[in-house]
């Protein structure tokens, strides 16, 4: 059986947590045919998480995101090791439970600088070689707090930057289309990951689902088959567009 991804290099930043949407989508691409490299700080637990994966056609880099001399060694790292680079899942992202008079410079730039400017950075390091081989995809980590102005812990600086990946996703669909390049965003509601393990009690939960249509929280699985069908030839018209993956917590 011929999987969805088959013979297609793909690169996962953020994919090294063990209950994130980065590793859960990168074990789902490798199901599917797909090379699977997975970015992150720490390039031994990159590897470790590449090697969760499975023995063959896995890669663990090192990138910091907020760095571009950092992304564009690791996407030339993946070019010198298999020749092509087919997608890009701009997943990096941290998050913080301020209030908009709390948010101070630092706090500012540190949610921001992962989310936005570690999208920017990571997609100039591989589309010149998505140019080159006239085609590629994009897909990034956006959130329904962009959408509604707020989640459940990211604060309002979350929210901005989560805003600022859409619209750059959508500029640059715009502007690569014609190079056969997709780029496309998932808005997740809830998802249970690393970074809210333990931190929604009883009681926050109940509440929480009393709004979700679906009466359920999301997990990073349910993510990355979004993120699947976004990068495969199952989407291969769709581009500048949003996913929501939220189980109806946000509908418009």
């Amino acid at each position: 059986m011929n999987g969805l991804l088959d013979n297609k290099v793909c690169i996962i930043t953020g994919g090294a947590g063990p209950r994130g949407i980065g590793k859960a989508t990168a074990r789902l691409f490798h199901e599917q045919g797909a090379t699977v490299v997975i970015a992150d700080l720490d390039l031994e637990q990159s590897r470790q998480a590449a090697a969760d994966i499975g023995a063959e056609r896995t890669l663990g880099v090192v990138c910091d995101v907020t760095d571009k001399a950092s992304c564009e060694a690791a996407a030339q790292a993946v070019k010198d090791a298999f020749g092509r680079i087919d997608v890009l899942i701009n997943n990096a992202g941290i998050t913080q439970p301020l209030k908009t008079l709390e948010i101070t410079p630092e706090n500012y730039e540190q949610v921001t600088d992962v989310s936005l400017r570690g999208m920017l950075y990571m997609s100039q390091a591989v589309l010149p070689y998505m140019v080159e081989q006239q085609g590629g995809a994009i897909a990034n980590t956006s959130s329904v707090s962009a959408q509604r102005g707020g989640g459940i812990f990211g604060g309002p600086h979350y929210s901005a930057a989560k805003s600022g990946m859409l619209g750059l996703s959508k500029a640059m669909a715009r502007e690569f289309g014609v190079h056969n390049i997709r780029v496309n965003s998932v808005t997740p509601g809830l998802i249970q990951t690393d970074i809210n393990a333990g931190k929604i009690s009883g009681e926050m939960q109940e509440k929480i689902l009393a709004n979700i249509p679906l009466n359920r929280l999301g997990d990073a699985q349910d993510v990355a088959r979004g993120f699947l069908f976004l990068v495969s030839e199952l989407s291969s018209y769709t581009t500048g567009a949003a996913l929501d993956i939220n189980g109806g917590m946000h509908m418009y």
